[in-house]
């Protein structure tokens, strides 16, 4: 019998399931989802089909999960419901990048989980930054188009203004909270053991899945594990038209006053499964404009900005990431 921590109250009480043994923690566009899908082809690892539960980050939830579904549960009961069909031989994790940018989901976890074992996936942060937003955009988190302006946003947003309408998660728009490296990692060591924590660096991770998958296969425990395949995942694209992608999802969820009796049309000719499908091949089409590379100018001025955590991670790592990452060269 394991006993239950609620996520936002830390309450203990009994409960009886498979708990997870590992948690990829983030960060996000910095590898996760190609970790999860490579992993999961392990028959020694369980991951659910849901990649993202965000059970221990309930304050972080998008404004459309905060109803608990199965996908996103917000009891103990359903959440280990996740993994109910892992095998006793298979090491059962989640991935869900928010947990390393969240101030509280570490002592969750260790609450629950304290023999657990955590992976987080750091990257350089102007590129960090640049994919982030991209993702935002596509995502309907974020609705200004560059990237320049939305960090310059993030005084206001800070104060709850100049958020997006529609936003699904405004509270993710504070771009310089994703960046506190040591300050996340030490959440980590503080909740865990060091031999608990693995930190990958995503640039590793890009020059080399399957050496990085096996050494966090041997991280897990994992014996005899199957070949490792390489695979690409969440490749980075480019809003092509954000308003055009706003309307049309406004239209989808019926939002607008006036795009109401339009969407009660075409919900009474179609089903919901045929309004999705049509929903993303529309945003493919929006988004599938190859990437535009990130302002030489602003490039320099993030990493004059983030020169000292870069600086403050290589010592608490013991890796010259300044060198590998190209900050040596950066005047303040």
């Amino acid at each position: 019998m394991e006993q239950e921590a609620d996520a936002s109250t830390g309450v203990r009480e009994p409960v009886a399931g498979r708990l997870p043994d590992f948690f990829i923690v983030g960060h996000p566009k910095s590898g996760t989802t190609a970790m999860y899908e490579m992993l999961r082809r392990q028959p020694r690892i369980y991951l659910p089909e849901v990649k993202e539960p965000w059970y221990f980050v309930p304050e972080l939830r998008a404004k459309q999960t905060v109803r608990a579904s199965s996908r996103h549960p917000d009891t103990l009961e359903g959440y280990l419901a996740l993994f109910a069909q892992a095998r006793p031989e298979q090491r059962a994790g989640e991935a869900t990048p928010s947990y390393l940018v969240s101030e509280h989901a570490a002592a969750r976890i260790a609450q629950l989980c304290p023999q657990a074992r955590i992976v987080a996936i750091l990257r350089e942060p102007a590129s960090f930054l640049h994919s982030l937003h991209l993702q935002f955009l596509q995502s309907n988190v974020e609705s200004e188009p560059d990237l320049r302006k939305a960090l310059e946003l993030e005084p206001r947003r800070r104060e709850g203004k100049s958020m997006p309408a529609h936003s699904t998660r405004p509270q993710a728009l504070l771009y310089s909270e994703h960046l506190r490296y040591v300050e996340q990692l030490e959440r980590y060591r503080a909740a865990f053991a060091p031999e608990q924590v693995l930190v990958l660096i995503y640039d590793d991770f890009r020059a080399d899945n399957v050496a990085t998958v096996e050494r966090v296969l041997e991280f897990l425990g994992v014996e005899d594990p199957e070949p490792v395949q390489a695979i690409e995942a969440n490749r980075a694209v480019q809003a092509r038209a954000p308003r055009g992608r706003e309307l049309i999802r406004s239209l989808y969820l019926g939002r607008e006053s006036s795009t109401r009796a339009a969407r009660g049309a075409i919900k009474a000719l179609s089903s919901k499964r045929m309004r999705e499908g049509a929903l993303r091949m529309t945003q493919r089409g929006l988004l599938s404009g190859e990437v535009a590379p990130m302002d030489e100018r602003l490039s320099r001025e993030l990493r004059s900005r983030y020169a000292d955590e870069v600086a403050k991670l290589s010592a608490y790592l013991d890796r010259d990431l300044t060198t590998l990452w190209g900050y040596d060269s950066v005047v303040g």
